[in-house]
């Protein structure tokens, strides 16, 4: 199995990581969206209610002005309308003079006002209408005799009685200045000619008049000689030829005409300024003086807006929108990710391979569960077939020194030398046999113990080679070393090494036959002229008990444990054992010692 890390594109960490990041993404998201929302909601209704706060005290202020000529009485009227509405009203001349303040709080000489209150320069934003000259600012224009009153009041009843006959409908009102207001409430309304009400000027309003025409003559620079640029009471233009004083007492006819239509068109908006000019002048001195109006909160630190019962709900709803899109996704992306988990757990109490579907972590956790499961139950068929060797291996001696101990018992066989000799060498073999589990299981366990020393190998190969002549049998035994090389080795375990595979050619190889034991620096070698070892056998000749010809007896065939024994010494000395053999022809077997 490659232990190789696993692709970043099909990694779970990544898919972990998309999914948190998705999901942070969304909750940031939403959570923003949610914040914006609520504060532009907050503040605009925070907005909306200054705002109209704001307008509520100009309009007040602004009718104050245009009918007191200073700000004496204002006062009184700011502290009430400063209660009722829990807010600071501040009144200030154009150098940050205070005028009048309902009460304390921040300071206000760097602040920005709310307004200016001026009625005859109005702030159109907040009034909303056209005219900068406040309605309520009369000054020298209102009618003050009775018999004037009495006149307007004449003419404005025949006005309405033309309407009445031209079928349309109409009331009749009062206005600041004392002349009487008709408004036709019919639908589609169009000008039907009465209009007298409009064209008469009476002696109350005529010298004011008069000379507000005088001065808006020689701001349009008009001829005078022949034509005088009249106001009427609502303050529009006509030019006419020079009035005389009593003309004014009733409706003038050729009153009607604009002075646009005598003069060109460019000067029209001349004219307005001029007579917009002129009137400011005029109502000067009867209003109050221009002043900055600051509409605040009256506390130092005034807490931030908080959020109304609408907009409070609004953020748990969309906090458990979000909350709950959470768990969703994470349930769903959970059980995603612990369905193979669970496929795993599964297969694992079963005892059957895992299905591998994913090239993530989990996919590799199956195949190594898989192999696992191979290899756990390859060690079981080994383990049973090592009891079972083992086993068979014990019984052969013990079997035979049972035998020969109860023939001996019932006299069937004489105790003599003959016999102590065969009991010894069953006994002997018995304890080959432990001695070589022994170490098998001390390699197993890690616990195998080796004392390296630099080791002459022409003296331990020589020593190997005498020590195995006896057992030669006609076999030809030769060293062949080069040189004189020495290797750190622990030369009681270099010996054994060697002397099993020394045995292990001595026992395949027949009658006649040699067996080459040879060393370099790098390498020691074993070469026999034996019967060989087949290709498929090869894999499995260090293995336990395992002997290639099943059939043969224990004398032949050893007890299947040397080579076992020899690869954990080489494993044990970090060397290791290659095998070659063709069948027929020999085998050979080359321990590499490494650098």
């Amino acid at each position: 199995m490659s232990r190789g890390r696993v692709p970043l594109r099909h990694s779970l960490v990544t898919r972990l990581l998309v999914t948190s990041v998705l999901i942070a993404i969304a909750g940031i998201a939403s959570t923003a969206w949610l914040a914006v929302r609520t504060a532009t909601r907050a503040i605009s209704q925070e907005q909306g209610r200054a705002l109209a706060d704001d307008k509520g005290v100009y309009d007040m202020l602004v009718e104050y002005a245009a009918t007191h000529a200073d700000w004496t009485g204002a006062p009184k009227l700011i502290q009430e309308r400063a209660q009722k509405l829990g807010r600071r009203i501040t009144l200030m001349t154009d150098d940050r003079a205070v005028i009048v303040d309902s009460g304390p709080g921040p300071s206000l000489h760097t602040a920005r006002p709310s307004a200016v209150v001026d009625p005859l320069n109005l702030d159109l934003s907040l009034t909303g209408g056209s005219s900068r000259i406040d309605r309520r600012v009369i000054g020298p224009f209102r009618v003050t005799s009775a018999e004037d009153r009495a006149l307007l009041r004449k003419v404005a009843d025949g006005d309405m009685q033309c309407l009445r006959k031209s079928g349309l409908d109409g009331t009749m009102g009062q206005g600041a200045n004392g002349r009487p207001v008709i408004t036709v409430r019919s639908p589609g309304a169009f000008d039907t000619g009465c209009s007298e009400l409009e064209n008469t000027i009476t002696r109350s309003e005529f010298t004011a008049l008069r000379s507000l025409g005088q001065v808006v003559s020689r701001c349009v620079k008009l001829d005078e000689r022949n034509y005088q640029l009249g106001i009427r009471p609502d303050f529009t233009t006509y030019v006419t030829k020079a009035l005389r004083d009593e003309d004014y007492l009733r409706p003038v006819p050729g009153m009607t005409a604009s002075a646009e239509a005598f003069l060109v068109p460019q000067q029209a908006a001349r004219i307005d300024g001029c007579v917009e000019k002129a009137r400011r002048a005029v109502l000067q001195p009867y209003v109050a003086p221009p002043a900055l109006l600051f509409v605040t909160d009256p506390r130092e630190d005034p807490d931030p807006f908080t959020l109304s019962e609408e907009n409070t709900v609004r953020i748990v709803a969309v906090t458990g929108a979000v909350l709950l899109a959470t768990i969703v996704v994470t349930v769903l992306v959970g059980r995603r990710l612990v369905r193979p988990l669970r496929a795993l757990t599964d297969s694992a109490d079963r005892h059957v391979p895992a299905t591998v579907s994913t090239k993530d972590e989990i996919g590799r956790l199956a195949r190594a569960l898989n192999d696992s499961t191979e290899r756990r139950d390859r060690a079981e068929e080994q383990r049973r077939a090592m009891v079972s060797d083992v086993a068979h291996e014990l019984r052969t001696p013990l079997t035979n020194i049972r035998s020969w101990l109860e023939a001996a018992q019932d006299d069937l066989a004489p105790t003599d030398a003959q016999l102590l000799t065969l009991l010894h060498e069953e006994a002997v073999l018995l304890q080959h046999i432990i001695d070589d589990l022994s170490d098998l299981s001390a390699a197993d366990a890690g616990t195998l113990r080796i004392h390296p020393e630099p080791s002459y190998l022409r003296d331990v190969l020589t020593q190997v080679v005498d020590s195995h002549r006896g057992a030669a049998s006609g076999v030809h035994l030769t060293i062949e070393v080069d040189g004189d090389p020495v290797v750190t080795a622990d030369p009681v375990r270099l010996r054994q090494l060697v002397g099993n595979l020394v045995s292990n050619a001595i026992r395949h190889t027949p009658a006649g036959g040699t067996v080459t034991v040879g060393a370099t620096r790098s390498a020691i070698t074993v070469r026999d002229t034996g019967t060989g070892i087949a290709p498929e056998d090869l894999p499995r000749i260090f293995d336990r008990f395992w002997r290639a010809d099943e059939s043969r007896s224990r004398a032949t065939g050893g007890r299947g444990l040397g080579l076992a024994i020899a690869r954990k010494l080489a494993d044990a000395h970090n060397f290791t054992i290659e095998v070659e053999s063709t069948l027929g022809e020999g085998t050979l077997f080359t321990i590499n010692l490494g650098d």
